[in-house]
């Protein structure tokens, strides 16, 4: 017996395979898989064996992909199982309409090239909003169908019943959630969706009286039921052109699921539901009721799609399923004895804030730290600090050698770090080492741009070096850019993400002599303020650290005119290490507070004794274009050194007091 199954990796598909392989001596199983799935088909066949082979193919390619010869190797084939299709909701629509629909033609048009049995899984999403009893003999009831999936099911199961010459079973599977024995789950969906909101409430007491809105009602069963029942109806004899309902006997509300998972979740005692009159102006919202509703459920992890059909208006009956079933052992369990396994399941590998959680013994012990400019400076002192406190660090810079001796240095102190040469300035060269990165050590928990060069040069000198702004943007700017970018949607994915940049009290200040220099980390600040906007539901954060001066090789060549002392480079790697724990939105120092309070309040002022700051501390000599002997160190002559209140400020020690208050502004940490 040989079967061709599209989808076979999937979620349903892959136990599928399983089972007939188990169950069938003599079967050969061909699974469709795309290209760059390859891999995760050799991970199973590992469990499958030699019986299971690979097909080559695409849904969403003409003809699926298939060549001549690849088909030929089939043989004869009595079956093909068509699992493969888009099952999310929120997928756009042209890529559901080209896999649902478009990928189904092509595979209607294999079966009848095999003279196979097609098997096609449908979705009882063909009902739309259907209200009343849907038999497994109905299809088009003049029902409406609300979303791009529902209408994409749809057309799919109708090009299968109106193929000519074609032998064929449909099956409509519920909403399918985890295995009933273990709880696996492969993806947020269905029920899994209020998961996240029921988890919040664990932290209540015990007595807290919970009523939960009356949303809807939904059927709901386990992957392992929809698997066993597959191979149990595919191989029932005289049931071609049937339809068969894969659902449960008896649907389930959120207050069914809420007491189905309490006891594992450790949730308050259910007291009772709100009454539907309260609820529906939500659920059944429209206009702008409608948008303000879809904004707080996308905060809540929720999305707006959901709330549309979370109400289930058919009533599905499943005689004929049952009939064909009768003395096969298999049937739907009850949600109660399994919903535990679920949210244990659940808990543990998809809950979105479990990446967010820190782990007991320090807030950094095991999380993936990539660091950017880790060659020297800034960046070696933070990689060494954050593995002292248990993180895993990737270190990037350009310079391989340097790279080498921290990983080394690191390692000889008990910690863990990985070294990779990366250009921040090129793409790909960073999109090369992120995917590597993620191949190699399955996710990225933060990031620290430290990456940057700086220049001190006064503007008359620099008219004819526009390069100079050009190589500052390139590097400070548009490279932190790019590795954000690189790693956003491994973040989105996982619901969680930070970002560390190394910014300048510089910007605060508006510092005479980097306008090629405090630009870039002015306009890294904006970026990474308006991103934080927008990625604040998919828990995506930012710092920036406005660094005082620091003594690192950058500032050698002008160190000795600048007018405030540098900070060691270890204690700037104690800022980043609070910016990667704490998450303030930004660390100022009270100079830098204070120069930006005096830009508001005292413009004239201050620009006046930033101007005598201007011409009290000239350029270096390289900045000059020259280059003296090193006993001839430009500095500031006597008669013309100003007053430096800077480096008196500096001097200033702020009461602890004043500090704790504050890091209570929200976002804002000295």
């Amino acid at each position: 017996m040989r079967y061709v199954v599209t989808g076979g990796t999937g979620f349903i598909g892959r136990r599928l395979v399983s089972r007939l392989l188990d169950e069938r001596p003599d079967a050969e199983v061909w699974v469709m898989v795309r290209r760059p799935s390859l891999g995760r088909f050799e991970r199973l066949a590992e469990q499958w064996g030699e019986r299971a082979k690979p097909l080559v193919g695409d849904l969403a390619e003409p003809d699926l992909a298939l060549t001549e010869a690849a088909i030929a190797e089939l043989g004869s084939v009595e079956h093909v199982v068509h699992c493969a299709a888009i099952y999310d909701i929120t997928a756009p629509e042209p890529e559901q309409r080209i896999a649902n629909v478009e990928g189904t033609r092509a595979v209607i048009e294999l079966a009848r090239r095999l003279d196979a049995t097609l098997h096609h899984v449908s979705s009882i999403a063909v009902a739309g909003d259907f209200r009343g009893e849907y038999t497994e003999s109905d299809f088009d009831v003049g029902q409406s169908l609300p979303t791009p999936y529902h209408q994409t099911k749809f057309e799919a199961e109708l090009l299968v019943r109106e193929a000519t010459g074609l032998r064929h079973r449909i099956y409509r599977p519920a909403v399918v959630v985890g295995d009933s024995r273990t709880g696996e789950m492969d993806k947020i969906d269905g029920p899994y969706y209020f998961f996240g909101v029921l988890a919040k409430l664990a932290v209540l007491p015990k007595f807290t009286p919970i009523m939960l809105p009356d949303t809807g009602r939904t059927n709901i069963v386990p992957v392992d039921y929809v698997a066993d029942a597959l191979v149990a109806l595919m191989h029932a004899d005289g049931r071609d052109g049937q339809t068969f309902h894969l659902t449960a006997p008896k649907t389930i509300g959120l207050q069914g699921i809420y007491r189905g998972v309490a006891a594992a979740a450790g949730l308050p005692p259910l007291r009772g539901s709100l009454p539907r009159s309260l609820t529906a102006p939500v659920t059944k919202a429209r206009g702008r009721a409608k948008v303000w509703r879809n904004m707080a459920a996308t905060q809540l992890g929720i999305p707006a799609e959901v709330l549309d059909v979370v109400d289930l208006a058919p009533r599905f009956i499943s005689d004929n399923t049952r009939n064909a079933l009768r003395g096969t052992g298999v049937d739907v369990p009850e949600f109660a004895s399994y919903a535990p396994r679920l949210w244990r399941y659940w808990a543990e590998h998809l809950d979105p804030d479990r990446a967010r959680r820190d782990d007991p013994a320090g807030a950094l012990v095991g999380r993936h730290v990539i660091i950017t400019g880790a060659s020297s400076g800034i960046g070696r002192a933070a990689a060494i600090a954050v593995a002292q406190r248990g993180a895993t660090v990737f270190a990037l810079a350009r310079n391989g050698e340097a790279l080498d001796d921290l990983v080394a240095d690191i390692r000889a102190n008990g910690g863990q770090a990985y070294a990779f040469t990366c250009d921040v300035t090129d793409s790909a060269s960073v999109e090369h080492t992120v995917k590597d990165i993620l191949g190699r050590f399955d996710h990225v928990d933060y990031l620290v741009n430290n990456a940057g060069r700086s220049i001190r040069r006064s503007v008359v000198n620099a008219t004819d070096r526009f390069h100079d702004y050009e190589r500052m943007m390139a590097v400070n700017y548009f490279g932190a850019v790019r590795m954000v970018l690189a790693l956003l949607p491994h973040w989105r994915e996982r619901k969680f993400g930070h970002v560390v940049n190394v910014s300048s009290a510089g910007v605060q200040a508006r510092s005479p002599k980097y306008s090629s220099y405090l630009p870039t980390k002015a306009a890294l600040d904006a970026f990474s303020e308006v991103v934080a906007t927008e990625t604040l539901s998919d828990h995506i954060t930012f710092t920036n650290i406005h660094m005082p001066l620091v003594a690192t090789p950058m500032i050698k060549p002008s160190r000795r005119l600048n007018p405030v002392p540098p900070i060691t480079a270890e204690h700037a790697a104690a800022m980043v290490v609070r910016g990667l724990i704490d998450k303030p939105a930004r660390i100022d120092t009270p100079l830098g507070t204070l120069s930006e309070a005096g830009n508001y309040f005292a413009p004239k002022l201050s620009r006046r004794i930033l101007h005598q700051l201007y011409l009290g501390y000239p350029d270096s000599a390289a900045a000059q274009g020259a280059t003296p002997p090193e006993t001839v160190e430009a500095r500031p002559s006597s008669r013309r050194r100003p007053k430096r209140p800077a480096r008196a400020l500096a001097r200033v020690r702020v009461p602890r007091s004043v500090k704790q208050a504050v890091r209570l502004v929200p976002g804002v940490h000295w």
